[in-house]
């Protein structure tokens, strides 16, 4: 016994190198083994979406995570790697995402980001989504809240992405798609938008329909401002269309007698019903301001501004929204413009002189009922008569050369009455004023052209 055991004392030593060595040979195969098993499985996965996807081997057993989009994807996933050449044992690790139900998906806009929320299918659709998001809408961060789900609609992508197309015409708001109906809410960006984003919407694809579009239109604005300094009427904004543009324009033209238009005003749809007959005598009344400010909001007309006398002040608070079409409100903040210095009779007729050079009061053809565009003229002749409160004052009427001299005659005196009769309504002396009919006897252009015959048809005022 005792030999032996001297034996053995002899014979451990040489088997620990035997065991070291052995180890070493082991290990140095089965890490190759392992990383080629790895490296076959994940190719054999080229092909298949998945989600989250781990593989680890440990021997000839490999260990498989994924998340799969279906069953038939998942089953065909790990059968892939049971059939890579070398593999023992598939510990099978994969799980079906979460469905969804019902699937919503959503595009929210805010002044500074856009944030895609819900559900998208697949990791290629979020892709598809998130670049369309950044390169749709310029300027503005693209926040990325979707998460993968299973139970999407047949064609969700192609909704996905004509909706996107619809949130970058939104100032802010959300659109959501629950499962194939689609709301949206929110403020459209530009005027106009409201009508794109509904007419893009008719090309759903199949299946899909718009359960609620509540996209509000920004207001429709128009503006107009006068300046007694610069001597302009600056008109901004919106009008329908091209013939409302042009009528706008003449109008502004006839009843802005001395000041030059600059008309930076767009067409574009959204316009309330009545724009029109709402604007034309709002601008009639800012005609009748010293200075003024017109804003037509929607279907609410603002009026500020200062009139020239108390009379004219009242008048435009009493008569701004009388022709209005109906639905329409208005607000007047008239103040009166403080009173100019006195004036001799050389200087008021000299400021008659000149106003009457720039405009003229106008009628209607053949009669003696004084045309509305000639308001603004009128207030400030109205002014200049006020500034002189001593001096007697001729109102001549004068007409072309067309017809019978007595009919002329006739109509220079009514108009010349007409005239008298407004200013005494301003609350001016009737005894200050005396008619005069001179018919066309005393022409200042000939009367074989329409311009000429316009010159003469005038009111004069002649202090005496």
């Amino acid at each position: 016994m005792h030999g032996l055991f001297k034996w053995s004392r002899k014979w451990w030593p040489g088997v620990v190198p035997l065991v070291v060595f052995w180890a070493i040979a082991a290990w140095t195969s089965t890490v190759p083994l392992e990383t080629d098993l790895a490296a076959r499985s994940t190719a054999a996965l080229k092909d298949t979406v998945l989600d989250k996807r781990r593989i680890a081997v440990a021997g000839r057993d490999v260990s498989f995570a994924a998340d799969a989009f279906s069953e038939d994807g998942r089953r065909g996933a790990v059968a892939s790697v049971e059939a890579v050449p070398g593999v023992r044992l598939v510990n099978d690790e994969t799980r079906l995402i979460p469905e969804a139900k019902p699937f919503v998906w959503s595009a929210e806009r805010d002044v500074v980001k856009v944030t895609l929320g819900g559900s998208a299918p697949l990791p290629a659709s979020k892709g598809k989504l998130l670049e369309a998001a950044r390169a749709g809408i310029g300027g503005v961060e693209v926040v990325d809240q979707m998460n993968l789900s299973r139970g999407a609609p047949p064609r969700f992508d192609n909704a996905a992405l004509l909706l996107i197309d619809q949130i970058g015409k939104l100032k802010d708001g959300k659109i959501t798609l629950s499962d194939t109906k689609v709301s949206l809410s929110g403020m459209a960006r530009d005027l106009g938008g409201r009508e794109a984003i509904a007419a893009a919407l008719k090309n759903l694809p199949e299946g899909f329909s718009v359960a609620a579009n509540e996209i509000k239109a920004p207001p429709y604005i128009f503006q107009a401002y006068k300046d007694p300094v610069a001597v302009t009427l600056t008109l901004t904004g919106y009008v329908p269309d091209n013939n409302v543009h042009a009528a706008l324009a003449t109008t502004a033209t006839r009843k802005f007698f001395s000041e030059k238009v600059v008309d930076n005003l767009k067409a574009s749809v959204g316009a309330p019903s009545g724009f029109a007959k709402a604007v034309m005598p709002a601008l009639g009344a800012l005609s009748r301001l010293s200075t003024g400010t017109l804003v037509v909001s929607d279907r609410e007309v603002k009026l500020s501004g200062d009139a020239f006398y108390d009379a004219a002040a009242a008048q435009i608070r009493a008569g701004l929204g009388k022709d209005f079409p109906q639905g329409w409100q208005f607000k007047a903040d008239i103040s009166v413009k403080p009173a100019a210095a006195p004036v001799d009779a050389t200087v008021c007729q000299q400021l008659f002189s000149e106003l009457l050079s720039k405009g003229r009061i106008r009628f209607e053809t053949g009669r003696a009922t004084i045309d509305p565009d000639s308001a603004g003229l009128l207030d400030r002749l109205i002014e200049t008569a006020l500034r002189c409160p001593t001096a007697n004052i001729e109102i001549a009427g004068h007409t072309d050369g067309d017809g019978e001299d007595s009919s002329n005659q006739a109509l220079s005196e009514k108009r010349a009455q007409a005239v008298i009769d407004y200013l005494v309504k301003a609350g001016l002396p009737a005894d200050r004023f005396t008619p005069m009919g001179y018919g066309s006897t005393q022409p200042v252009a000939s009367n074989d052209s329409d311009e000429g015959r316009a010159r003469n048809r005038r009111i004069d005022f002649v202090v005496r």
